[in-house]
């Protein structure tokens, strides 16, 4: 690869280039944020359950920090990139100007494949098909309606994958390549370009994977087009782009901090918790300007006021010391080579990080609300899955099936189009993975016989 060929502004479904005072990165941005999929993360949980009396942070609220600091990384890097094209103007303009308003708008659409109740939705949708492996239906077991690739994408669900096939799947009276994105903006959130029987742990662009069988190809084409590096044909494996670096430390910086000054905000961590934990990490990266900083804070009486100053501080030294590392590592990330993420590579210098995570772990992910929503999560999507997955894949559905088939949205109905089990199966994912928290309990509700439905 080569910082001067990654970039483009060809879009998904489309070979024109939109003329006008917007560029088309601009436009990326603009249509993710005034789209309903978009919209829908203000109702999927990020860490706490939602709602509730104190206001904390959910999908959407995180995703609009995450697109600020990823905007100010994209900014910082483009402006030493560009330093080093001044006779190209194409590539000048592009990191001078442009490549800000890519990582925003990655860092937008970073979330937005996934389900209802955070990471837990993603684990239930895997356990259903995981548990019910050896189901018969028609004389066959779950498991033999699919290829070995298709079910391993479906016995492990993934928002990076959904989030590649909402933005750029063509589904039924939608536009064509779904929301006709920038290939840029697409592979700066393919943070684990393979399928997924290419997972591997020990590799970080392997970790999971980054899209399902149905946009297999979409994404060898961006791929190529873009001059990603080919590790493997198959299975089909890409080194990482770049850009997804600065869109996963724009997440990387955000959660954790922000988590800790939620649970400060809920009661589940003490203000001197949090204040011991952000200020050793201001001490660790800037040791000449912690006092001063301290001394701002202790001037502020308000105390969810003095902590979000700590947490600004802290943001914006983490955004400075990502860019230094991606501009000390850029030769390894435009070959391919670099295996960290960049705040990982922070925390291995300034080992106060681990303070933060070490909290996070044990009192705020492990915490009792937290893991009912978790179990609540797994009963919800389980049993809409068990609902509408036999449905799908009977020949000829029962009366009930049939009713149930009839409540899918006509932009989730290609089942009636294909005789692929896979891409059936896919529609009940695409209706059940968009759906909020509210939206998927509320359904559950009804189709169980909890409530009744009534209209007005």
């Amino acid at each position: 690869m080569r910082f001067d060929t990654i970039f483009t502004e060809k879009r998904v479904g489309s070979d024109k280039i939109p003329s006008g005072p917007r560029s088309g990165f601009q436009r990326d941005f603009d249509r993710l944020i005034f789209s309903s999929a978009f919209r829908r993360l203000q109702n999927k949980t990020q860490v706490f359950p939602l709602p509730g009396t104190a206001f904390v942070h959910n999908r959407l609220t995180h995703s609009l920090e995450v697109a600020s600091v990823g905007r100010s990384l994209g900014k910082i890097i483009g402006e030493q990139i560009a330093a080093m094209y001044r006779d190209q103007e194409d590539v000048h303009e592009f990191y001078r100007y442009e490549l800000a308003n890519v990582i925003a708008a990655g860092c937008l659409a970073h979330d937005i494949g996934n389900p209802a109740f955070g990471h837990s939705g993603e684990k239930a949708i895997s356990a259903y098909f995981i548990d019910n492996a050896n189901t018969e239906m028609e004389g066959r077991k779950l498991r033999e309606f699919f290829s070995d690739k298709e079910w391993s994408d479906l016995i492990s669900f993934e928002g990076n994958a959904n989030a590649v096939r909402i933005l750029t799947h063509s589904f039924r009276g939608r536009f064509k390549g779904g929301f006709g994105l920038t290939y840029t903006t697409i592979a700066s959130i393919l943070k684990y370009p393979c399928e997924s029987v290419a997972v591997d742990k020990k590799y970080r662009h392997r970790k999971k994977y980054g899209f399902f069988q149905t946009e297999k190809e979409t994404v060898r084409k961006i791929a190529e087009d873009l001059g990603m590096i080919v590790e493997s044909e198959e299975p089909l494996i890409y080194r990482r782009h770049p850009f997804v670096y600065l869109v996963e430390a724009a997440d990387d910086i955000c959660y954790s901090i922000v988590d800790m000054e939620d649970a400060h905000r809920l009661g589940i961590l003490r203000k001197e918790e949090v204040e011991g934990a952000f200020m050793e990490v201001i001490r660790s990266i800037d040791p000449d300007g912690a006092d001063r900083t301290y001394g701002y804070y202790s001037d502020i009486e308000d105390t969810n006021e003095a902590l979000a100053f700590l947490r600004a501080r802290i943001i914006n030294q983490l955004v400075n010391q990502s860019a230094a590392v991606f501009l000390d590592n850029r030769d390894a990330i435009i070959r391919g080579d670099f295996n960290q993420t960049l705040v990982g590579v922070i925390n291995q210098t300034y080992r106060s990080l681990e303070t933060v995570e070490e909290i996070s772990v044990k009192k705020i992910y492990g915490h009792e609300t937290v893991m009912q929503i978790e179990v609540a999560g797994y009963n919800v999507m389980s049993e809409l899955l068990q609902l509408f997955v036999p449905a799908l894949l009977r020949t000829k559905p029962t009366h009930k099936e049939e009713k149930l088939l009839q409540l899918f949205p006509y932009q989730f109905t290609e089942h009636e189009l294909t005789r692929s089990s896979y891409k059936k199966v896919m529609s009940a994912l695409d209706f059940i993975s968009g759906m909020t928290d509210e939206y998927a309990t509320e359904m559950y509700r009804r189709l169980k016989g909890i409530v009744i439905p009534h209209h007005g």
